[in-house]
């Protein structure tokens, strides 16, 4: 399986998906940070990639994507965007009520 077959399973198979530097308990960067927080205050389950022992993934994502940068947060199938966008989402109360209705759909 190459690395576009990889990441797009792990989209695919995972409702809530964000990939990061590090993991959500220890982030290795600020902006990973601060959106896994984001995602985390939602409470419902996430997956994660930390791309950093992943480099391929680290490499072929922002072609896959058509996003330079991480971290990418992946809500059922489609990129929601990274960082600030998901601040932003969140502070506004859009990203819960997408967090809500991936979690609600994942359980059924």
């Amino acid at each position: 399986m190459d690395i576009i077959d990889t990441i797009k399973e792990q989209i695919t198979n995972n409702d809530i998906l964000i990939y990061m530097k590090g993991s959500p308990n220890a982030p290795q960067c600020g902006f990973s940070a601060r959106t896994v927080q984001c995602l985390m205050q939602c409470g419902e389950r996430f997956a994660y990639v930390d791309i950093l022992s992943n480099p391929e993934i680290r490499s072929e994502l922002p072609k896959y994507a058509n996003w330079p940068t991480f971290p990418q947060v992946w809500i059922k199938g489609e990129l929601v965007g990274g960082c600030d966008i998901v601040c932003e989402m969140f502070d506004e109360g859009e990203l819960q009520t997408m967090i809500k209705d991936a979690g609600a759909s994942a359980a059924e």
